[in-house]
């Protein structure tokens, strides 16, 4: 192989390790605010695309959130804040099941909030953080006719660019709520009935939790 071919062959390499990388870049050089406004969008508009999920298939809608959003979400640290003090004492096997059947609680809660847009357009907040602030929290609104939805995000930034840690869905923090909920069914039943009780919960409901 002569000088000019093993020339062009790293020159195409590095453009396409260039390419592929990219997008990682780009998403960890992404502000808070800017990935939360980027994400929304991306999500209101498959919903005002898609006919099924416009028509109520709630299942879409649950698909669409878990592929656009949750990617964005660090699962470990807000289950573990979710789950408490009691955290630190699970098994390995068991934060992986909590982790699970939390996502899975989240997912169908976040879709229900989303459930109700229709022709609404989001709004983004003036953020408040500053260039060396580790941790924020990015106000929303998707607004349209009647009442604003209210969606907010408690955010962290990684290497791997910000990541969210909990959410406020019409005005309730997830991870808080959900704190006291798991205390009392840990005190009475220990890890595992938390476990089997958030299973059981997403397996009756076929649509969206209640709570």
């Amino acid at each position: 192989m002569n000088r000019r071919t093993l020339g062009r062959l790293l020159t195409a390499s590095l453009s396409l390790a260039l390419l592929v990388s990219s997008p990682f870049v780009r998403a960890a050089d992404e502000s808070p605010d800017a990935l939360i406004k980027r994400v929304s969008n991306e999500v209101l508009d498959n919903i005002k695309s898609d006919k099924a999920i416009k028509a109520g298939d709630m299942s879409k809608l649950i698909a669409l959130v878990d592929s656009k959003v949750m990617p964005n979400v660090n699962f470990t640290r807000m289950t573990a804040s979710a789950v408490g003090r009691n955290w630190r004492q699970a098994t390995a096997e068991q934060k992986t099941r909590l982790q699970e059947e939390f996502k899975t609680l989240l997912i169908r809660t976040y879709s229900g909030a989303l459930s109700q847009v229709k022709d609404q357009s989001l709004n983004v907040k003036p953020s408040r953080a500053g260039p060396t602030d580790s941790e924020v929290v990015v106000r929303t609104e998707v607004v349209g006719r009647g009442e604003p939805i209210q969606l907010d995000y408690r955010m962290e930034k990684t290497a791997g660019g910000w990541k969210i840690y909990d959410l406020n869905v019409l005005g309730v923090w997830m991870v808080e709520t959900y704190r006291a909920q798991f205390a009392q069914e840990i005190t009475a039943k220990g890890v595992d009935g938390l476990i089997a009780s958030l299973a059981q919960r997403n397996k009756s409901n076929a649509g969206i939790p209640k709570s």
